[in-house]
Protein backbone atom coordinates (compact mmCIF):
# COMPACT_ATOMS: atom_id res chain seq x y z
CA UNK A 1 0.00 0.00 0.00
CA UNK A 2 2.92 2.55 1.11
CA UNK A 3 4.82 1.68 -1.97
CA UNK A 4 1.56 2.06 -4.11
CA UNK A 5 1.32 5.71 -2.76
CA UNK A 6 4.89 6.55 -2.87
CA UNK A 7 4.50 5.73 -6.93
CA UNK A 8 1.05 7.68 -7.25
CA UNK A 9 2.68 10.62 -5.20
CA UNK A 10 5.76 10.11 -7.71
CA UNK A 11 3.93 10.45 -10.92
CA UNK A 12 1.59 13.35 -9.76
CA UNK A 13 4.91 15.19 -9.19
CA UNK A 14 6.60 14.07 -12.33
CA UNK A 15 3.10 15.40 -13.91
CA UNK A 16 3.45 18.71 -12.13
CA UNK A 17 6.90 18.89 -13.45
CA UNK A 18 5.70 18.92 -17.33
CA UNK A 19 3.20 21.34 -16.55
CA UNK A 20 5.62 24.10 -15.53
CA UNK A 21 7.55 23.18 -18.39
CA UNK A 22 7.82 25.98 -20.33
CA UNK A 23 10.03 27.60 -23.06
CA UNK A 24 12.37 30.22 -21.34
CA UNK A 25 13.16 33.03 -23.58
CA UNK A 26 16.79 32.43 -23.87
CA UNK A 27 15.80 28.75 -25.19
CA UNK A 28 13.85 30.05 -28.18
CA UNK A 29 16.50 32.51 -28.77
CA UNK A 30 19.27 29.65 -28.39
CA UNK A 31 17.51 27.74 -30.89
CA UNK A 32 15.77 29.63 -33.46
CA UNK A 33 19.84 31.97 -33.75
CA UNK A 34 21.52 28.20 -33.97
CA UNK A 35 18.81 26.84 -36.72
CA UNK A 36 18.94 30.46 -38.46
CA UNK A 37 23.03 30.29 -38.98
CA UNK A 38 22.84 26.96 -39.67
CA UNK A 39 19.97 24.76 -40.87
CA UNK A 40 18.59 27.13 -42.61
CA UNK A 41 21.86 27.78 -44.40
CA UNK A 42 21.68 23.91 -45.58
CA UNK A 43 17.85 23.82 -46.87
CA UNK A 44 18.73 27.39 -48.40
CA UNK A 45 21.83 26.23 -50.49
CA UNK A 46 19.87 22.71 -51.69
CA UNK A 47 17.45 25.11 -53.21
CA UNK A 48 19.29 28.47 -54.66
CA UNK A 49 20.91 26.54 -57.81
CA UNK A 50 17.51 25.77 -59.27
CA UNK A 51 16.33 29.46 -60.52
CA UNK A 52 19.77 30.44 -62.05
CA UNK A 53 20.81 27.41 -63.44
CA UNK A 54 20.58 28.11 -67.16
CA UNK A 55 22.33 31.82 -66.71
CA UNK A 56 25.44 29.80 -64.64
CA UNK A 57 25.68 27.53 -67.23
CA UNK A 58 25.88 30.48 -69.66
CA UNK A 59 28.61 31.75 -67.05
CA UNK A 60 30.79 28.75 -67.72
CA UNK A 61 30.25 28.31 -71.64
CA UNK A 62 31.11 31.81 -71.69
CA UNK A 63 34.11 31.62 -69.29
CA UNK A 64 35.43 28.42 -71.09
CA UNK A 65 35.03 29.96 -74.66
CA UNK A 66 37.16 33.27 -73.33
CA UNK A 67 39.86 31.19 -71.97
CA UNK A 68 40.17 28.55 -74.98
CA UNK A 69 38.92 30.17 -77.60
CA UNK A 70 35.84 27.70 -78.46
CA UNK A 71 32.63 26.83 -76.61
CA UNK A 72 31.93 23.49 -74.02
CA UNK A 73 30.23 21.01 -75.66
CA UNK A 74 27.07 20.16 -74.01
CA UNK A 75 29.04 16.62 -72.16
CA UNK A 76 31.63 19.23 -70.59
CA UNK A 77 28.95 21.44 -69.92
CA UNK A 78 26.41 18.99 -67.95
CA UNK A 79 29.52 17.48 -66.28
CA UNK A 80 30.31 20.66 -64.85
CA UNK A 81 27.37 21.56 -63.45
CA UNK A 82 26.28 18.07 -62.26
CA UNK A 83 29.66 18.62 -60.56
CA UNK A 84 28.23 21.89 -58.99
CA UNK A 85 25.29 21.23 -57.27
CA UNK A 86 26.59 17.23 -56.30
CA UNK A 87 29.74 18.54 -54.70
CA UNK A 88 27.75 20.20 -52.05
CA UNK A 89 26.93 16.73 -50.98
CA UNK A 90 31.24 15.87 -50.79
CA UNK A 91 31.39 18.96 -48.70
CA UNK A 92 28.96 17.91 -46.14
CA UNK A 93 30.95 14.40 -45.90
CA UNK A 94 33.88 16.25 -45.19
CA UNK A 95 31.89 18.24 -42.13
CA UNK A 96 30.24 15.49 -40.89
CA UNK A 97 33.85 13.37 -40.40
CA UNK A 98 35.62 16.57 -39.22
CA UNK A 99 32.63 17.47 -36.54
CA UNK A 100 33.76 14.59 -33.50
CA UNK A 101 36.97 16.79 -32.57
CA UNK A 102 35.59 19.91 -33.29
CA UNK A 103 32.73 19.42 -31.01
CA UNK A 104 34.93 17.53 -28.29
CA UNK A 105 37.51 20.86 -28.17
CA UNK A 106 35.34 23.70 -28.49
CA UNK A 107 32.11 22.84 -27.39
CA UNK A 108 28.99 22.84 -29.02
CA UNK A 109 28.29 26.67 -29.39
CA UNK A 110 31.80 27.09 -30.05
CA UNK A 111 31.60 25.14 -33.18
CA UNK A 112 28.18 26.74 -34.11
CA UNK A 113 29.87 30.64 -33.93
CA UNK A 114 33.11 28.78 -35.89
CA UNK A 115 31.18 27.16 -38.34
CA UNK A 116 30.50 30.46 -39.72
CA UNK A 117 34.22 30.77 -41.37
CA UNK A 118 33.11 28.21 -43.85
CA UNK A 119 29.59 29.96 -44.98
CA UNK A 120 31.05 33.60 -44.89
CA UNK A 121 34.30 32.19 -47.33
CA UNK A 122 32.06 30.03 -49.33
CA UNK A 123 29.69 33.27 -50.08
CA UNK A 124 32.35 35.67 -50.71
CA UNK A 125 33.75 32.81 -53.31
CA UNK A 126 30.43 32.20 -55.31
CA UNK A 127 29.21 35.61 -54.87
CA UNK A 128 32.35 37.26 -56.32
CA UNK A 129 32.91 34.44 -58.99
CA UNK A 130 30.58 36.13 -61.67
CA UNK A 131 33.05 39.53 -61.15
CA UNK A 132 36.21 37.16 -61.58
CA UNK A 133 35.27 35.57 -64.22
CA UNK A 134 35.80 32.01 -62.39
CA UNK A 135 33.30 28.81 -62.21
CA UNK A 136 36.37 27.13 -60.19
CA UNK A 137 35.47 30.09 -57.46
CA UNK A 138 31.77 28.43 -57.54
CA UNK A 139 32.87 25.23 -57.28
CA UNK A 140 34.69 25.76 -54.54
CA UNK A 141 32.16 27.80 -52.34
CA UNK A 142 29.95 24.94 -53.22
CA UNK A 143 31.93 22.39 -51.31
CA UNK A 144 33.29 24.53 -48.43
CA UNK A 145 29.45 25.32 -47.73
CA UNK A 146 29.11 21.70 -47.95
CA UNK A 147 31.32 21.46 -44.92
CA UNK A 148 29.37 23.99 -43.45
CA UNK A 149 26.41 22.21 -43.91
CA UNK A 150 28.11 18.69 -42.62
CA UNK A 151 29.14 20.68 -39.27
CA UNK A 152 26.05 22.07 -38.58
CA UNK A 153 23.76 19.19 -39.25
CA UNK A 154 25.53 17.64 -36.28
CA UNK A 155 26.55 20.17 -34.02
CA UNK A 156 23.01 21.39 -34.09
CA UNK A 157 20.95 19.05 -33.39
CA UNK A 158 23.38 18.03 -30.51
CA UNK A 159 23.37 21.20 -29.13
CA UNK A 160 18.88 21.39 -28.67
CA UNK A 161 18.94 17.94 -27.27
CA UNK A 162 20.83 19.20 -24.35
CA UNK A 163 20.25 22.27 -23.73
CA UNK A 164 16.58 21.42 -23.53
CA UNK A 165 13.92 19.65 -21.20
CA UNK A 166 13.36 16.11 -21.79
CA UNK A 167 9.58 17.21 -21.86
CA UNK A 168 10.03 19.20 -25.24
CA UNK A 169 13.39 17.83 -26.60
CA UNK A 170 11.05 16.87 -29.55
CA UNK A 171 9.95 20.27 -30.16
CA UNK A 172 12.96 21.69 -30.01
CA UNK A 173 14.66 19.19 -32.44
CA UNK A 174 12.33 19.78 -34.72
CA UNK A 175 13.39 23.36 -34.99
CA UNK A 176 16.20 22.07 -37.25
CA UNK A 177 13.77 20.64 -39.66
CA UNK A 178 11.62 23.66 -39.83
CA UNK A 179 14.16 25.97 -40.77
CA UNK A 180 16.01 23.53 -43.57
CA UNK A 181 12.28 24.19 -44.74
CA UNK A 182 12.14 27.71 -44.61
CA UNK A 183 15.66 27.20 -46.31
CA UNK A 184 14.44 25.90 -49.10
CA UNK A 185 11.65 28.09 -49.31
CA UNK A 186 13.35 31.44 -49.13
CA UNK A 187 15.51 30.25 -52.13
CA UNK A 188 12.61 29.53 -53.94
CA UNK A 189 11.55 33.22 -53.19
CA UNK A 190 14.45 35.20 -53.91
CA UNK A 191 14.98 33.17 -57.03
CA UNK A 192 12.36 34.40 -58.40
CA UNK A 193 12.55 36.74 -61.54
CA UNK A 194 11.73 39.84 -60.09
CA UNK A 195 14.25 39.71 -57.22
CA UNK A 196 17.78 37.95 -57.42
CA UNK A 197 16.39 35.49 -60.13
CA UNK A 198 18.20 37.63 -63.31
CA UNK A 199 21.21 37.05 -64.88
CA UNK A 200 23.00 39.94 -64.06
CA UNK A 201 21.99 38.98 -60.10
CA UNK A 202 22.36 35.86 -59.60
CA UNK A 203 25.68 36.14 -57.50
CA UNK A 204 23.41 37.71 -54.86
CA UNK A 205 21.68 35.04 -54.07
CA UNK A 206 25.11 33.41 -52.96
CA UNK A 207 26.29 36.40 -51.38
CA UNK A 208 23.06 36.62 -49.00
CA UNK A 209 24.16 33.75 -47.05
CA UNK A 210 26.24 35.63 -45.11
CA UNK A 211 23.40 37.81 -43.40
CA UNK A 212 22.24 34.45 -41.31
CA UNK A 213 25.66 33.93 -40.89
CA UNK A 214 26.35 37.56 -39.48
CA UNK A 215 23.00 37.27 -37.50
CA UNK A 216 24.16 34.04 -35.65
CA UNK A 217 27.43 35.46 -34.75
CA UNK A 218 26.15 38.63 -33.15
CA UNK A 219 23.44 36.78 -30.75
CA UNK A 220 25.34 33.22 -30.07
CA UNK A 221 27.77 34.61 -27.86
CA UNK A 222 25.36 35.99 -25.31
CA UNK A 223 23.88 32.42 -25.08
CA UNK A 224 25.17 29.98 -22.49
CA UNK A 225 26.70 26.43 -23.56
CA UNK A 226 25.28 23.71 -23.83
CA UNK A 227 25.15 22.62 -19.64
CA UNK A 228 25.45 18.76 -20.07
CA UNK A 229 28.66 19.51 -21.61
CA UNK A 230 29.97 22.08 -19.11
CA UNK A 231 29.33 19.67 -16.76
CA UNK A 232 30.16 16.11 -18.39
CA UNK A 233 33.02 17.08 -20.61
CA UNK A 234 34.34 20.27 -18.97
CA UNK A 235 33.56 19.49 -15.43
CA UNK A 236 32.37 22.99 -14.56
CA UNK A 237 29.81 22.70 -12.05
CA UNK A 238 28.87 26.62 -11.64
CA UNK A 239 28.70 27.12 -15.46
CA UNK A 240 26.62 24.37 -15.51
CA UNK A 241 24.01 25.50 -13.07
CA UNK A 242 23.86 29.26 -14.91
CA UNK A 243 23.33 27.66 -17.94
CA UNK A 244 20.59 25.30 -17.05
CA UNK A 245 19.11 28.62 -15.09
CA UNK A 246 18.97 30.51 -18.17
CA UNK A 247 18.02 28.31 -20.24
CA UNK A 248 14.84 27.06 -18.26
CA UNK A 249 13.72 29.83 -16.75
CA UNK A 250 14.00 29.31 -13.09
CA UNK A 251 16.79 29.56 -10.11
CA UNK A 252 16.10 26.09 -8.44
CA UNK A 253 17.82 23.48 -11.18
CA UNK A 254 18.89 21.14 -8.75
CA UNK A 255 16.57 18.28 -10.61
CA UNK A 256 18.31 19.22 -13.72
CA UNK A 257 21.41 18.89 -12.42
CA UNK A 258 21.19 16.06 -10.41
CA UNK A 259 20.13 14.42 -13.10
CA UNK A 260 23.03 14.94 -15.54
CA UNK A 261 25.29 14.01 -12.34
CA UNK A 262 23.78 10.70 -11.92
CA UNK A 263 25.44 9.99 -15.48
CA UNK A 264 28.17 12.17 -14.49
CA UNK A 265 29.31 9.75 -11.43
CA UNK A 266 29.63 6.79 -13.59
CA UNK A 267 31.12 8.86 -16.74
CA UNK A 268 33.53 11.04 -15.38
CA UNK A 269 36.15 8.35 -15.98
CA UNK A 270 35.29 7.50 -19.65
CA UNK A 271 36.95 9.36 -22.14
CA UNK A 272 34.94 10.30 -25.72
CA UNK A 273 33.72 7.19 -27.26
CA UNK A 274 35.49 6.38 -30.48
CA UNK A 275 33.77 5.40 -33.64
CA UNK A 276 35.28 1.79 -33.47
CA UNK A 277 34.58 1.79 -29.65
CA UNK A 278 30.80 2.59 -30.30
CA UNK A 279 30.31 -0.11 -33.24
CA UNK A 280 31.72 -2.28 -30.74
CA UNK A 281 29.21 -1.79 -27.76
CA UNK A 282 26.75 -4.29 -27.73
CA UNK A 283 24.31 -1.92 -25.48
CA UNK A 284 23.85 0.34 -28.17
CA UNK A 285 23.77 -2.04 -31.48
CA UNK A 286 20.34 -1.77 -32.28
CA UNK A 287 20.61 2.16 -31.84
CA UNK A 288 22.78 2.57 -34.50
CA UNK A 289 21.17 0.41 -36.64
CA UNK A 290 18.59 2.18 -36.18
CA UNK A 291 19.88 5.52 -36.67
CA UNK A 292 21.87 3.54 -40.07
CA UNK A 293 18.12 2.94 -41.50
CA UNK A 294 16.46 6.20 -40.40
CA UNK A 295 18.77 8.90 -41.90
CA UNK A 296 19.40 6.26 -44.71
CA UNK A 297 15.64 6.27 -45.57
CA UNK A 298 15.83 10.19 -44.88
CA UNK A 299 17.52 10.51 -48.19
CA UNK A 300 16.51 7.85 -50.09
CA UNK A 301 13.33 8.20 -49.95
CA UNK A 302 12.85 10.15 -53.19
CA UNK A 303 12.06 13.95 -51.99
CA UNK A 304 15.09 14.71 -54.57
CA UNK A 305 13.33 12.74 -57.30
CA UNK A 306 10.11 15.04 -56.32
CA UNK A 307 12.03 18.36 -56.94
CA UNK A 308 13.27 16.63 -60.32
CA UNK A 309 9.72 16.24 -62.00
CA UNK A 310 8.02 19.20 -60.52
CA UNK A 311 8.19 21.54 -63.45
CA UNK A 312 6.88 18.41 -66.18
CA UNK A 313 4.24 18.13 -63.68
CA UNK A 314 3.17 21.19 -63.28
CA UNK A 315 3.66 21.87 -67.36
CA UNK A 316 1.48 18.67 -68.02
CA UNK A 317 -1.34 20.06 -66.15
CA UNK A 318 -1.44 23.08 -68.16
CA UNK A 319 0.40 25.48 -66.34
CA UNK A 320 2.35 28.15 -68.37
CA UNK A 321 5.89 27.84 -68.00
CA UNK A 322 6.59 31.71 -67.14
CA UNK A 323 4.03 31.06 -63.91
CA UNK A 324 5.70 27.69 -63.04
CA UNK A 325 8.23 29.53 -60.75
CA UNK A 326 5.55 30.72 -58.41
CA UNK A 327 3.25 28.20 -58.25
CA UNK A 328 6.52 26.12 -57.13
CA UNK A 329 6.44 28.01 -54.30
CA UNK A 330 3.41 25.82 -53.00
CA UNK A 331 5.60 23.06 -52.41
CA UNK A 332 7.96 25.26 -50.22
CA UNK A 333 4.99 26.56 -48.00
CA UNK A 334 3.57 23.05 -48.07
CA UNK A 335 7.29 21.82 -46.78
CA UNK A 336 7.06 24.30 -43.71
CA UNK A 337 4.04 24.52 -42.67
CA UNK A 338 4.16 20.32 -42.40
CA UNK A 339 7.22 20.70 -40.08
CA UNK A 340 5.61 23.29 -37.93
CA UNK A 341 2.91 21.02 -37.96
CA UNK A 342 4.91 18.17 -36.80
CA UNK A 343 7.30 20.37 -34.04
CA UNK A 344 3.74 21.69 -32.77
CA UNK A 345 2.33 17.89 -32.06
CA UNK A 346 5.63 15.90 -31.71
CA UNK A 347 5.07 16.25 -27.68
CA UNK A 348 1.63 14.80 -27.93
CA UNK A 349 1.55 12.11 -30.88
CA UNK A 350 5.21 11.16 -30.30
CA UNK A 351 8.02 10.18 -32.68
CA UNK A 352 6.91 6.73 -33.98
CA UNK A 353 3.47 7.45 -34.88
CA UNK A 354 5.14 10.28 -37.14
CA UNK A 355 7.63 8.59 -38.81
CA UNK A 356 5.82 5.23 -39.44
CA UNK A 357 2.68 7.69 -40.70
CA UNK A 358 5.39 9.90 -42.89
CA UNK A 359 6.97 7.10 -44.14
CA UNK A 360 3.43 4.86 -44.96
CA UNK A 361 1.92 8.14 -46.57
CA UNK A 362 4.74 8.85 -48.91
CA UNK A 363 5.01 4.95 -49.69
CA UNK A 364 0.73 5.40 -50.78
CA UNK A 365 0.89 8.55 -52.60
CA UNK A 366 3.88 7.44 -54.20
CA UNK A 367 2.31 4.87 -56.00
CA UNK A 368 -0.63 6.87 -56.98
CA UNK A 369 1.99 9.53 -58.50
CA UNK A 370 3.62 5.98 -60.49
CA UNK A 371 -0.02 5.60 -61.70
CA UNK A 372 -1.48 9.02 -62.40
CA UNK A 373 2.43 9.92 -64.53
CA UNK A 374 1.70 6.70 -66.46
CA UNK A 375 -1.95 7.18 -67.49
CA UNK A 376 -2.20 11.43 -67.90
CA UNK A 377 -2.33 11.48 -71.34
CA UNK A 378 -5.16 8.91 -71.10
CA UNK A 379 -7.55 11.33 -68.48
CA UNK A 380 -7.78 14.99 -68.74
CA UNK A 381 -7.71 15.22 -64.75
CA UNK A 382 -5.02 13.35 -64.03
CA UNK A 383 -2.12 15.79 -63.92
CA UNK A 384 -3.79 17.45 -61.23
CA UNK A 385 -3.97 14.78 -59.19
CA UNK A 386 -0.17 14.55 -59.97
CA UNK A 387 0.05 17.98 -58.52
CA UNK A 388 -1.94 17.00 -54.99
CA UNK A 389 0.52 13.41 -54.82
CA UNK A 390 3.42 15.87 -55.28
CA UNK A 391 2.65 18.10 -52.45
CA UNK A 392 1.85 15.60 -50.24
CA UNK A 393 4.55 13.07 -50.50
CA UNK A 394 6.39 16.72 -49.67
CA UNK A 395 3.74 17.05 -46.37
CA UNK A 396 4.36 13.44 -45.12
CA UNK A 397 7.63 13.87 -45.48
CA UNK A 398 8.18 16.84 -43.40
CA UNK A 399 5.46 15.80 -40.52
CA UNK A 400 8.05 12.56 -39.71
CA UNK A 401 11.52 11.49 -41.82
CA UNK A 402 12.02 15.08 -42.44
CA UNK A 403 13.57 16.05 -38.92
CA UNK A 404 12.94 13.29 -36.08
CA UNK A 405 16.05 11.41 -37.40
CA UNK A 406 17.91 14.26 -35.94
CA UNK A 407 16.12 14.33 -32.28
CA UNK A 408 16.68 10.62 -32.12
CA UNK A 409 20.19 10.75 -33.14
CA UNK A 410 20.35 12.80 -29.73
CA UNK A 411 17.99 10.61 -27.90
CA UNK A 412 19.89 7.37 -28.31
CA UNK A 413 23.06 7.95 -26.49
CA UNK A 414 24.72 9.36 -23.50
CA UNK A 415 27.09 12.13 -23.56
CA UNK A 416 30.53 10.56 -24.51
CA UNK A 417 28.67 8.40 -26.96
CA UNK A 418 27.14 10.81 -29.05
CA UNK A 419 29.60 13.20 -30.85
CA UNK A 420 30.28 9.17 -32.55
CA UNK A 421 27.12 8.56 -33.17
CA UNK A 422 26.19 11.80 -34.83
CA UNK A 423 29.78 11.60 -36.92
CA UNK A 424 28.19 8.07 -38.13
CA UNK A 425 24.72 9.45 -38.95
CA UNK A 426 26.03 12.25 -40.39
CA UNK A 427 28.23 9.81 -43.05
CA UNK A 428 25.43 7.82 -43.63
CA UNK A 429 23.23 11.13 -44.64
CA UNK A 430 25.81 12.68 -46.85
CA UNK A 431 27.09 9.41 -49.07
CA UNK A 432 23.06 8.70 -49.30
CA UNK A 433 22.65 12.56 -50.75
CA UNK A 434 25.43 12.06 -53.03
CA UNK A 435 24.34 8.21 -53.91
CA UNK A 436 20.91 9.74 -54.68
CA UNK A 437 22.38 12.39 -56.88
CA UNK A 438 24.91 10.38 -58.83
CA UNK A 439 22.25 7.35 -59.59
CA UNK A 440 19.19 9.11 -59.71
CA UNK A 441 19.35 10.03 -63.70
CA UNK A 442 20.10 6.67 -64.50
CA UNK A 443 17.15 5.62 -62.22
CA UNK A 444 15.05 7.92 -64.09
CA UNK A 445 16.77 7.21 -67.89
CA UNK A 446 15.99 3.69 -67.31
CA UNK A 447 12.91 3.56 -65.47
CA UNK A 448 10.82 6.19 -66.64
CA UNK A 449 7.63 7.55 -64.51
CA UNK A 450 8.15 4.05 -62.74
CA UNK A 451 10.99 4.95 -60.92
CA UNK A 452 9.07 6.15 -57.94
CA UNK A 453 7.90 2.61 -57.10
CA UNK A 454 11.48 2.34 -55.85
CA UNK A 455 11.16 5.21 -53.47
CA UNK A 456 7.77 3.75 -52.37
CA UNK A 457 9.42 0.43 -51.73
CA UNK A 458 12.61 2.37 -50.21
CA UNK A 459 9.59 4.26 -47.66
CA UNK A 460 7.69 0.64 -46.75
CA UNK A 461 10.78 -0.72 -45.91
CA UNK A 462 11.93 1.91 -43.53
CA UNK A 463 8.34 1.95 -41.91
CA UNK A 464 8.18 -1.91 -41.83
CA UNK A 465 11.93 -1.43 -39.67
CA UNK A 466 10.73 0.79 -37.79
CA UNK A 467 7.63 -0.62 -36.71
CA UNK A 468 8.98 -3.86 -35.58
CA UNK A 469 12.11 -1.85 -33.59
CA UNK A 470 11.86 1.86 -33.01
CA UNK A 471 10.38 2.06 -29.31
CA UNK A 472 8.62 5.61 -28.00
CA UNK A 473 11.47 8.29 -26.67
CA UNK A 474 9.00 10.97 -26.15
CA UNK A 475 9.55 12.13 -22.28
CA UNK A 476 12.39 9.56 -21.44
CA UNK A 477 15.33 10.14 -20.36
CA UNK A 478 18.74 8.48 -21.60
CA UNK A 479 18.55 5.59 -19.41
CA UNK A 480 14.94 4.82 -20.01
CA UNK A 481 15.56 5.08 -23.40
CA UNK A 482 18.20 2.18 -23.17
CA UNK A 483 16.15 0.14 -21.05
CA UNK A 484 13.87 -0.54 -24.00
CA UNK A 485 16.77 -1.64 -26.38
CA UNK A 486 18.47 -3.91 -23.66
CA UNK A 487 15.84 -6.82 -24.48
CA UNK A 488 17.24 -6.07 -28.57
CA UNK A 489 20.59 -5.88 -27.62
CA UNK A 490 20.48 -9.17 -25.39
CA UNK A 491 21.96 -7.13 -22.49
CA UNK A 492 21.10 -7.19 -18.75
CA UNK A 493 20.92 -3.83 -17.29
CA UNK A 494 23.94 -4.71 -15.33
CA UNK A 495 26.14 -5.53 -18.85
CA UNK A 496 24.37 -2.55 -20.40
CA UNK A 497 25.23 0.09 -17.93
CA UNK A 498 29.14 -1.82 -17.91
CA UNK A 499 28.68 -1.54 -21.48
CA UNK A 500 28.09 2.40 -21.42
CA UNK A 501 30.69 2.77 -19.05
CA UNK A 502 33.37 0.70 -19.34
CA UNK A 503 36.44 0.76 -17.15
CA UNK A 504 37.07 0.68 -13.34
CA UNK A 505 33.47 0.91 -11.81
CA UNK A 506 33.53 1.99 -7.96
CA UNK A 507 30.79 1.84 -5.58
CA UNK A 508 28.10 4.45 -5.41
CA UNK A 509 29.11 5.65 -1.74
CA UNK A 510 32.91 5.69 -2.67
CA UNK A 511 31.83 7.36 -6.82
CA UNK A 512 29.95 10.14 -4.41
CA UNK A 513 32.64 10.85 -2.13
CA UNK A 514 35.18 11.11 -4.44
CA UNK A 515 32.93 13.63 -6.28
CA UNK A 516 31.52 15.38 -3.69
CA UNK A 517 35.60 16.19 -2.77
CA UNK A 518 36.91 17.61 -5.89
CA UNK A 519 34.32 20.58 -6.11
CA UNK A 520 36.20 23.30 -5.20
CA UNK A 521 34.40 26.99 -5.63
CA UNK A 522 31.92 25.75 -7.56
CA UNK A 523 33.94 24.31 -10.48
CA UNK A 524 34.83 20.19 -10.27
CA UNK A 525 38.66 19.12 -10.62
CA UNK A 526 40.11 17.74 -13.38
CA UNK A 527 42.33 15.18 -11.83
CA UNK A 528 41.13 11.44 -11.85
CA UNK A 529 40.17 10.30 -8.85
Amino acid sequence: MENKQQSNGVMKENNAVKKKVNWSGSLIVASLTGAFGSSFLYGYNLSVVNAPSAYIKKFYNETWERRYGFSMDEGTLTLLWSMTVSIFAIGGLVGAIIVTPIVKFFGRKCTLLLNNVFAVTAALLMSLSLLAGSFEMLMLGRIIMGVDAGISLSALPMYLSEISPKEIRGSLGQVTAIFICIGVFTGQVLGLPEIFGQESRWPYLFGAIIIPSLIQVVILPFLPESPRYLLLEKHNTSKAEKAFQKFLGKDDVSREIEEVLAESRVQRNTKLVSIPQLLRTRAVRWQIVTVVVTMGCYQLCGLNAIWYYTNNIFSEAGINRETIPYVTLSTGAAETLAAVFSGLVIERVGRRPLLLGGFGLMTVFFSVLTVSLTLQDTVHWLPYLSIFCILAIIASFCIGPGGIPFVLTGEFFQQSQRPAAFMIAGTVNWLSNFAVGLLFPFIQAGLQTYCFLVFAAICFAGATYLFCVLPETKNKTFHEISQAFAKRNKVTLEMQEMNHYPGERKSSAEQESNFTSSVDNGETKKEVV
